[in-house]
């Protein structure tokens, strides 16, 4: 995926998951539509995120 974070062994990226929980999403209706990702696997995404925004500052853009 060119450098772009992704869950390991898929090809599912950490901003696409991010964004789903973000929209309201729960983790098993992630799961039910990314058969071969786990709670857990959605979890490790949200930790990567919240580790990379803690370590550097992002400017928000309003989407």
């Amino acid at each position: 995926m060119t450098g772009v974070p992704c869950i390991r062994g898929t090809r599912v990226t950490v901003a696409n998951v991010v964004r789903q929980v973000a929209s309201g999403r729960t983790s098993e209706e992630i799961c039910a539509d990314y058969p071969y990702l786990t709670p857990s696997s959605i979890k490790a995404a949200l930790e990567f995120a919240a580790d990379l925004s803690s370590s550097e500052t992002h400017e928000l853009r309003a989407s």
